[in-house]
């Protein structure tokens, strides 16, 4: 069951966060979290190094002195297909000290088995959704949904720091205006998810295959039916090609 869950602000702490693939998802959440204190490094195939040095990011080219560089966090920001040739390529034996690792991807249980395959017992290991990108958040991430699950944690005051990154962003005084915080188990997450794209594909199917169009007896209450579902039929078609986005920025 979902359960809405806070971190305690005295715990927060500016953290020292490196993240592994900084396309445009990577990028957005960079920002927010460099105005909140926090100091990013970066590393990824491709280099960014234009982008990072104005942003005063570090760019790592070199994946050993990117570990070597006492990140409090490392995030991956990989492609789902990539997560696991990623990790497992990555020197491990380079970090200095136990370091909170967090993925960021939009399926949950098979990162989850990935990084408690590869990572040493010694890191912690945060499974995360933040489920909006740049721009469902482009005005802020009030009320936007953040699921998480602590698969692994032992350094409390490392993991409640990131998390309140999202439950306190754009905080104004008392008033904390971040996201809604879903704290759940990677099962249920991905459970949930595969429940709500099963009707978006089915509905989207159907209507391409059923190609209604008006006709000269359709009755008022048809003819606002059909507008409705040539508006669903956009809106889906929408949301594939933002999918379709993302998918390919997590491969750059």
């Amino acid at each position: 069951m979902s359960s809405v869950s806070s971190s305690s602000s005295s715990s927060a702490k500016p953290l020292k966060i490196g993240m592994v693939g900084f396309g445009t998802f990577a990028q957005f959440l960079s920002q927010t979290m460099i105005k909140q204190g926090h100091t990013i490094r970066a590393t990824s195939r491709t280099d960014y190094s234009h982008l990072c040095h104005p942003l005063g990011i570090s760019f790592f080219q070199d994946v050993g002195e990117f570990l070597e560089a006492d990140n409090d966090v490392v995030m991956l920001c990989t492609s789902i297909l990539s997560l696991s040739e990623v990790l497992k390529s990555m020197p491990l034996h380079c970090l200095k000290r136990p370091v909170l690792f967090v993925d960021v991807l939009s399926v949950k249980e098979h990162p989850r088995e990935v990084l408690l395959q590869v990572l040493p017992e010694s890191s912690d290991v945060l499974c995360t959704h933040p489920m909006f990108g740049p721009e469902s958040g482009k005005n802020g991430w009030k009320d936007l949904a953040f699921m998480y699950e602590k698969v692994r944690i032992k350094d409390e005051i490392i993991c409640s720091s990131f998390i309140q990154i999202f439950e306190s962003e754009a905080s104004t005084g008392a008033e904390i205006r971040g996201c809604k915080m879903l704290e759940m188990s990677c099962e249920e997450h991905d459970r949930m998810a595969a429940r709500s794209q099963f009707l978006t594909h089915t509905i989207g199917r159907t209507l391409s295959e059923m190609q209604i169009e008006p006709t000269p007896i359709d009755t008022k209450g048809f003819q606002t039916l059909l507008q409705l579902l040539k508006k669903l039929e956009l809106a889906l078609e929408k949301v594939k090609q933002k999918l379709l986005e993302r998918a390919n920025e997590e491969e750059e």
